[in-house]
């Protein structure tokens, strides 16, 4: 344990001690300084700090210098009233001070600084320290939504995000603890005022019982002891609550408080000189001091025109380090590097667009964008990057582009202040709108105004708002081109995160049996075909049994598709029944019979006359099964499903194939037509 923990807990311990072990005058006259001298520093190390966070250790202080202070009244009126009023030399000379010659004066003068301290600075401290307490924690969601939305636009690191996240947390914890903490200020004041009372009475009786002393020397005496005793406690805990007062009121600066009222309050030369002007005016009005107004107004205008000379000064020689940073900046070869930065994902809008981004003007474009991330974590298992959003005066004002790596891969157009109606029911109803098509999905659809909405809704068609349309084409975009998301560096971090929970299956399996490279080739085939990598388990399970095996990665695929059978059972079959399109023997043996194997793997070879009757019998069977309103699904056998899906993406890129090792076995299927040549 630290020297530092130990001392906290002895100076703690030895506060408590001084409210039972009696103390001489002597010992409580250097007691008393310490106290003064620690409330002192208090108060200057508020005027000294950026923001509140900086001094985050004062509220327990304020507890501890409140006790302390407390056990040092309680010694001090054990003196009073014990030891014929004689407390010391500190109080003594506190109570001549104020007193002086006149008795009434001296305690008049003591009540007005406790009542300044109790009604003024500890009820306004108590005040703010409630409101900014109940403000810190109300504005701490909204906090938080930002932290995540600049962490999605790639603004912060996740380093940042987490160190602002922390900070909000400490600011929630910091004020509502100043919340509780100025409750003992208030506390202390009261029992200032009680022990004032205490001591005067309590010394009056004891004076006037043990004898040998007037009533107006018992009044005297006794009344200087409590008037000294008081104000060696106000004057501590005037600092105090003046401390406390300045740090709930502190707002955040890169500077401290006495540079920022320099800057801020005498800043500007103008204020001076027109402050100094009323001044000259005032001094007209008969029976008012002339000399010292007009000595004051001097001095005002004396300290504008300074300033103003300052200020100019400041500006040319502002502006020539400007233009000389300027010059050196242009001689300096440019660095390009960071030219070279291309973000995963980018998405790039139109001014009429922007206000669906920004918050301040109600968008929501942000936090959609956060929900896209965990959506595609729960359903696909990925970790999507960092989702840039800027705009681009170049697009048209309705219309935003939606980028992979700094490439185009999809464009659409939104109307602000519209709705996209799609005719989900194929409701015989027709309804006002500007024909379009929903940039997802390629629907036919209409663009209509809130008038024709509740209609659209009445006859059953689909009503979407212009921030939805933007993030279901931007989450099926990144589901369509997550495999090429999917780095070895994401890879790593998925094994770093099975790791925790499964250390023996990470190191038996990777690197010793497949790498990290054939691990994120594997991922990328699966999310490729929409399959989700969020059992990472299972799938390196299935490659650390095949991969000592084979080292060919489309046969690995295969073999942990086959793992993830379950998973992918429900995916496309939920109800336990599947429509498929089968393909038939002939073709089946013909594709077998032409699988080639390379050092790199497995390939097909087939004759383009073979080919192009098998593409004319697949596009008739499509035609028909999605005529029948059912998504295609082709079911092959295991030898060839990933060699005929490959084929195929020629002319159905989007064709789901499945084969009969993926699927349960209490699955009914329905074959809708067969794939022949």
């Amino acid at each position: 344990m630290k020297f530092s923990d130990i001392g906290i807990a002895v100076v703690v311990l030895l506060v408590v001690l001084l409210i039972i072990i009696p103390l001489n005058p002597t010992l409580l006259d250097i007691l008393l300084v310490i106290n003064i001298t620690t409330s002192l520093m208090i108060l200057l190390k508020t005027l000294y700090v950026h923001e509140p966070l900086d001094f985050s250790t004062f509220p327990p202080l304020l507890l501890l210098i409140t006790i302390f202070r407390l056990s040092l009244n309680i010694s001090s009126t054990r003196l009073i009233l014990g030891n014929g009023g004689d407390a010391g030399h500190v109080i003594q000379t506190f109570g001549n001070f104020v007193i002086g010659s006149n008795l009434v004066v001296g305690v008049i003068i003591f009540l007005i600084i406790i009542v300044i301290q109790f009604l003024v600075i500890t009820k306004g401290s108590e005040r703010v320290s409630e409101v900014a307490a109940r403000f810190t924690l109300d504005a701490m969601p909204g906090k938080q939504m930002s932290i995540d939305a600049d962490l999605n636009t790639g603004v912060i690191t996740e380093k940042e995000a987490r160190e602002r996240r922390m900070k909000i947390q400490q600011e929630a914890d910091f004020y509502g603890s100043m919340d509780g903490a100025s409750k003992f200020v208030k506390g202390d004041a009261i029992v200032s005022i009680v022990i004032t009372i205490i001591n005067i009475v309590g010394g009056i009786i004891i004076g006037v019982t043990s004898g040998g002393m007037e009533l107006s020397e018992v009044v005297s005496v006794y009344t200087l002891a409590t008037v000294g005793d008081g104000l060696v406690s106000q004057l501590p805990a005037l600092l105090i609550s003046t401390a406390t007062g300045i740090i709930v009121t502190r707002a955040a600066s890169e500077n401290h408080l006495g540079k920022d009222l320099r800057d801020q309050l005498v800043g500007q030369p103008i204020i001076m000189m027109i402050t100094g002007g009323i001044l000259v005016l005032l001094s007209l009005i008969p029976g008012l001091p002339k000399v010292p107004i007009i000595a004051i107004a001097a001095l005002f205008g004396f300290m504008g025109y300074t300033l103003t000379n300052a200020t100019k000064k400041v500006r040319e020689v502002t502006a020539d380090e400007h233009l000389e940073k300027m010059a050196q900046e242009t001689r300096k070869p440019e660095n390009i590097v960071s030219l070279l930065q291309v973000d995963p994902i980018e998405m790039e809008f139109g001014y009429s667009i922007i206000p669906l981004a920004d918050v301040a003007k109600g968008g929501d474009l942000l936090d959609r964008v956060v929900m896209i991330r965990r959506q595609c974590a729960i359903d696909l298992g990925v970790i999507v990057p960092s989702i840039r959003l800027r705009d681009n005066i170049q697009l048209e004002s309705n219309e935003y582009v939606i980028k992979i790596k700094g490439i185009e891969v999809a464009r659409g157009k939104v109307m602000p202040n519209h709705y996209l109606a799609m005719n989900s029911s194929n409701s015989d109803e027709e309804i006002k709108g500007i024909k379009t098509k929903d940039p997802a999905f390629g629907l036919p659809a209409l663009w209509i105004d809130d008038k024709e909405r509740e209609k659209a809704e009445m006859f059953g068609y689909t009503i979407v708002d212009p921030p939805s349309v933007i993030a279901t084409h931007l989450t099926e975009i990144i589901k369509k081109y997550s495999y090429e998301l999917m780095n070895r560096q994401q890879v790593q971090t998925l094994i770093d995160h099975l790791k925790e929970t499964q250390p023996a299956l990470v190191e038996d399996v990777i690197p010793k049996v497949v790498s990290l490279g054939d691990v994120q080739k594997v991922l990328a085939n699966l999310l490729k075909e929409n399959i989700s990598i969020r059992d990472m388990a299972t799938i390196v399970e299935v490659l650390g049994d095949y991969g000592k095996l084979t080292n060919d990665t489309v046969l690995l695929t295969e073999y942990v598709r086959q793992g993830l059978k379950r998973a992918i059972t429900q995916r496309f079959a939920p109800d336990r029944k599947l429509r498929v399109v089968t393909i038939s023997p002939e073709l089946e043996q013909i594709i077998v019979e032409n699988i080639r194997q390379s050092e790199q793997g497995s390939y097909l070879s087939l004759e383009p006359q073979t080919i192009q009757k098998m593409f004319k019998s697949l596009k008739k069977v499509l035609d028909k099964v999605m005529s029948f309103g059912v998504q295609p699904i082709v079911l092959a056998s295991p030898q060839i499903r990933a060699h005929f899906k490959k084929l195929t993406e020629q002319i159905a890129p989007d064709l789901i194939v499945l084969s009969f090792g993926e699927l349960e076995q209490n699955i009914e299927i329905h074959a809708d037509g067969v794939v022949s040549i």
